[in-house]
């Protein structure tokens, strides 16, 4: 495969196309979404573009395709990212002209659900940028995360080499986004541990690959991951699970997939999100939330062990669903330097 593409990055001042290809969230949570938008704004320089299916609720995914192919196709649009992800992303792709867009390669930010769109421009030679959303990460109560807002905005507007901090603090305990009282003060936050090094005697570059664990499964389930597997060979794989909290089984089970397709040998290094392990409909209370961390951490470890052993990995980066989220590029370059105990990607 020929050398990814960085499309060009956006200037202060440019217009910036905001989609929902997953889910029109926006049309029924308008408080973060506006928030989210004021600070691309105000805070970015940045000039949304809203489209047809950015607040829609139930949008086909042929509009929502018709959507994405709008905005890349448009030369006065400079970057594309997000409101929020979703659940069927993946119905989407088969409407997508690979031809338009990789004549017009745009900087697309998103996660979660948009793991689908992100490894679809990667197929197409397109480096696109796993994290950042208009509703949550921009939306956030109170102000933006620092660690946040400062990758985010490396990621939007430069080019050049980009250190990974490892948070002292983070949050994850959500609140309604129906409710005006939610925005007035930021969440609260609890000490992090850091980061948890497995076979850290190594320095690894590759290129980044990966995204949601439960979407890229969805994808190999659908075999949507079409590239031949040793293609991946020396590319840093990321991995973050969702507010779903699957079970540490479900976690296992597709690892152990993707192992027995021998996809997971082909990576020497692994960047673990911190797992979410709170929502509305899982409430854990602190104990059972540490549990549910270290029994996913056990389960990615066994997987390791059996298919991968010699892989490096880096556990509870903040690059998912938790509190600060920073920015991974999704082709672009990650060193993991185990025995400095560093983390650079390349924007």
């Amino acid at each position: 495969m020929t050398a990814p593409l960085h499309p060009a990055k956006p200037r202060p001042g440019d217009p910036i196309a905001v989609l929902s290809p997953s889910s029109g969230l926006p049309g029924l949570f308008p408080l973060p979404y506006e928030l989210g938008l004021r600070r691309l704004q105000d805070d970015f320089g940045l000039k949304p573009v809203e489209y047809p299916t950015t607040r829609k609720m139930g949008a086909t995914p042929e509009e929502r395709a018709a959507d994405i192919h709008a905005a890349f196709a448009d030369p006065d649009i400079k970057a594309v990212i997000a409101s929020i992800g979703g659940d069927d992303q993946i119905t989407v792709l088969p409407h997508l002209d690979e031809d338009l867009l990789r004549a017009n390669p745009k900087p697309f930010f998103g996660y979660s659900d948009n793991t689908n769109l992100l490894l679809f421009l990667r197929n197409l030679g397109i480096v696109g940028y796993h994290g950042g959303s208009v509703m949550a990460e921009l939306g956030r109560p109170g102000a933006m995360h620092p660690l946040t807002a400062d990758s985010l905005r490396a990621a939007l507007f430069t080019s050049g080499e980009y250190e990974l901090a490892a948070a002292s603090a983070y949050s994850e305990v959500d609140r309604p986004w129906d409710d005006p009282r939610t925005f007035a003060t930021e969440p609260e936050t609890e000490p992090s541990e850091g980061w948890f090094w497995h076979n850290g005697d190594q320095v690894v570059e590759g290129a980044g690959w990966g995204g949601n664990l439960e979407i890229l499964g969805w994808l190999l389930m659908a075999d949507r991951v079409v590239r031949p597997v040793d293609s991946y060979a020396g590319n840093v794989l990321f991995l973050e699970t969702s507010e779903e909290m699957p079970r540490a089984q479900d976690v296992f089970w597709i690892l152990r997939s993707m192992g027995e397709r021998g996809l997971l040998r082909q990576f020497p290094a692994l960047l673990m999100g911190r797992a979410k392990s709170w929502y509305f409909e899982s409430p854990l209370e602190p104990e059972a939330r540490a549990r549910y961390r270290r029994q996913q951490r056990e389960v990615v470890l066994r997987a390791l062990d059996r298919y991968a052993p010699d892989t490096m990995a880096v556990f509870d980066v903040d690059l998912g669903h938790t509190d600060p989220q920073l920015v991974v590029p999704v082709g672009g370059r990650i060193r993991v330097d185990g025995p400095a105990r560093r983390i650079h990607v390349t924007y």
